[in-house]
């Protein structure tokens, strides 16, 4: 029992510093959809991405997580013209100021989408999939907004074999069932121009219980906490093929402290990227990426932890993967998302 409750208190350690239940993303700004359903079908082709984190290196039960992300606009718009506005063969370089000449907002559509998360920490694993849908409007004549939900399931797998325990019958985790499965639902909204960004969004709104005694009476059982998510990004040409975005996203998972990630993303017309992170309490991280002509692109970061746990934890590594398919425009660096 005493090694289960060491066990315990550093799973509770790392989810006080992480300030989430769900996982952490360095590289957020490659892929919003992952954290705001609403960005469903923000661009004219079929948005994939798939990424990997292995959190906090050297430390034992430590973090990792894999996600596939889908997304996608639908519509007679998208079908037969293009729905978010891009002239055929991709427009101008959506790091140049010339390109704030020929924005336009997306026309009213549909977007659809679908993600996969898997997060394994320590003994524990959980899968979520959920079904994403958003309608994005033109607000004015450069600026849309999106509202979205997202519902699926999530399934929370405990693992009693990397277990030990002093007395085998422990009521505290039970014999029952290994598996949970959970019902999960998010929402969110989103805001973009030519310039800027800004959403909020809200996951695990259903509060389910979370636990794997036979005693649920006796023993408390835990449960799945709402995470509010804030952000916003601006762009600020530094020449005709210079960029820098600056970014920040707000975390918030009662009772923890909130967390704050500040970004800065530095992008050379549509060919490549440099960048910084800073998260408060927790580390600094170094981004890289490149796209490459009208297939994929490609990011990396690196997180240098600053945290009380930097005396166990070589860092966290961070790996992001997108095709552009269906990309009939040829665009070659996303015009909406950046």
């Amino acid at each position: 029992m005493k090694r289960l409750l060491v066990f315990i208190a550093v799973f509770a350690t790392c989810f006080a510093v992480s300030a989430q239940q769900r996982p952490q993303y360095t590289q957020y700004i490659l892929n919003n959809f992952i954290l705001n359903p609403a960005i469903a079908g923000i661009e004219n082709y079929v948005d994939v991405k798939a990424g990997y984190r292995n959190q906090w290196q050297g430390l034992s039960g430590a973090p990792e997580t894999s996600y596939l992300s889908v997304h996608a606009p639908i519509g007679k718009s998208f079908l037969y013209g293009t729905s978010t506005s891009v002239p055929q063969g991709g427009g101008t370089n959506p790091n140049s100021r010339s390109y704030l000449q020929n924005y336009m907002a997306s026309e009213p559509h549909h977007g659809v989408g679908f993600t996969a998360v898997s997060d394994k920490a320590g003994p524990i694993t959980r899968t979520d999939l959920n079904f994403n849908y958003a309608y994005h409007i033109g607000i004015t004549e450069q600026i849309n907004v999106s509202v979205g939900v997202a519902a699926g399931v999530s399934k929370i797998y405990l693992d009693r074999s990397q277990i030990i325990l002093e007395n085998p019958v422990d009521q505290a985790i039970g014999t029952g069932s290994y598996d949970q499965f959970k019902p999960d639902l998010s929402a969110g909204l989103w805001l973009y121009g030519p310039r800027y960004f800004a959403g909020v969004s809200a996951q695990q709104l259903l509060k389910s219980p979370i636990g794997f005694s036979d005693d649920p009476v006796a023993y408390s059982q835990g449960r799945k906490v709402p995470h509010l998510f804030a952000t916003a990004g601006y762009k600020v040409y530094l020449g005709d093929d210079f960029a820098a975005i600056p970014s920040l996203l707000v975390k918030v998972v009662s009772p923890v402290p909130a967390s704050v990630d500040a970004n800065l993303k530095l992008a050379y017309k549509d060919r490549f990227w440099v960048g910084g992170s800073y998260r408060k309490d927790d580390a600094f991280a170094g981004m890289a990426g490149f796209n490459i002509g009208s297939l994929m692109n490609i990011g990396y970061s690196y997180d240098f932890t600053t945290s009380g746990l930097n005396t166990v934890s070589r860092g966290s590594h961070e790996i992001v993967l997108g095709l552009f398919l269906n990309n009939r425009y040829k665009v070659t660096c996303p015009q909406k998302s950046w």
